[in-house]
């Protein structure tokens, strides 16, 4: 499917550099922006933390019969009459990968918009990396970082993307292990096939992934017409359409199958789609997504606007 170019020129290798320039300049204030968003979030926002098996402690509690005597923790049961059990915490699911799409198709905004997509995949990445560093957890971006754990891990995934260049427009996914959860931010205009192939090594290592869609309402809408001039971001290829409201209806059609399949074979994964206009807020994304990587058993699957 094409791009919709009002704002967007073609990307070469001299535009990525300074497009990360760019991306270096805006990044700071995005991690304020990102930290707003999850000032409206974080009363209803709990850790994924649980307990299993691992090193690290994680609480104590009251032995329930058939359980191993290996299990009880004789010095906490001494301090009163009960015997409790001292539980570790679940480490297997510990790292969620996060990701925002680079490509030049993320820089459209239109007039109806209030950020670019790219501002809004960005501010969601950094929110997230915040929310989860705030309950605990390992956080990394495939080829930029190695997983780590730390307070201030959105401000520190905000200062590798200041400094990094240009960043590939897809990912090697192959350091994403069993049992860890990727959040993946795009547009996903490329043709379903293509994206289902990238993603197939994260379904075949038994990796859970949730797939942000950040739409610009005027992608979704098509609200064009007479004599228009659409231009491909990634390319710069153009096309003039002598009247574009005819081709608004197949347009659309086509747009929303592409969401449609996508978000059905995600369901099929037991992973989540989320749809998130960049005319409505940053944190309903952030909800849903909180939904489907809470989910003790199964997750969340929908398409929400």
């Amino acid at each position: 499917m094409a791009r919709i170019g009002e704002a967007s020129p073609p990307v070469g290798t001299k535009d990525a550099l300074a497009r990360a320039r760019q991306r270096a300049f805006l990044v700071p204030d995005l991690l304020i922006e990102a930290r707003r968003v999850v000032n409206t979030v974080i009363s209803g926002w709990h850790g994924r933390r649980k307990r299993g098996i691992g090193e690290n402690f994680w609480q104590f509690r009251p032995y329930v019969e058939g359980e191993t005597m290996a299990s009880i923790d004789w010095r906490r049961s001494a301090r009163d009459d009960h015997i409790y059990v001292r539980d570790r915490e679940w480490e297997a699911a510990h790292t969620v990968w996060l990701w925002a799409d680079p490509s030049a198709s993320m820089l459209y905004k239109s007039r109806t918009a209030n950020v670019s997509k790219e501002s809004r995949a960005l501010v969601l990445t950094l929110a997230l990396a915040e929310l989860l560093s705030r309950g605990g957890e390992r956080i990394a971006w495939p080829g930029l970082t190695d997983p780590f754990t730390a307070r201030n891990g959105a401000e520190r995934l905000a200062t590798h993307l200041s400094h990094a260049g240009p960043l590939p427009h897809k990912p090697d996914l192959t350091a994403v292990r069993r049992f860890s959860d990727i959040v993946i931010t795009s547009d996903f205009l490329d043709p379903v096939e293509e994206t289902m192939a990238w993603l197939d090594v994260l379904a075949r290592r038994g990796a859970r992934a949730h797939l942000i869609e950040v739409a610009d309402p005027a992608e979704e809408t098509f609200p064009y017409s007479g004599r228009t001039e659409f231009s491909d971001p990634e390319t710069g290829d153009k096309i003039t359409a002598g009247r574009a409201e005819q081709l608004s209806e197949e347009y659309r059609r086509l747009y929303i199958a592409r969401r449609e399949e996508l978000a059905a074979w995600c369901k099929r994964l037991g992973w989540s789609y989320t749809v998130n206009h960049t005319d409505r807020l940053a944190s309903e994304a952030l909800v849903q997504v909180h939904m489907a990587m809470s989910a003790d058993s199964g997750y969340a699957t929908g398409v929400r606007a």
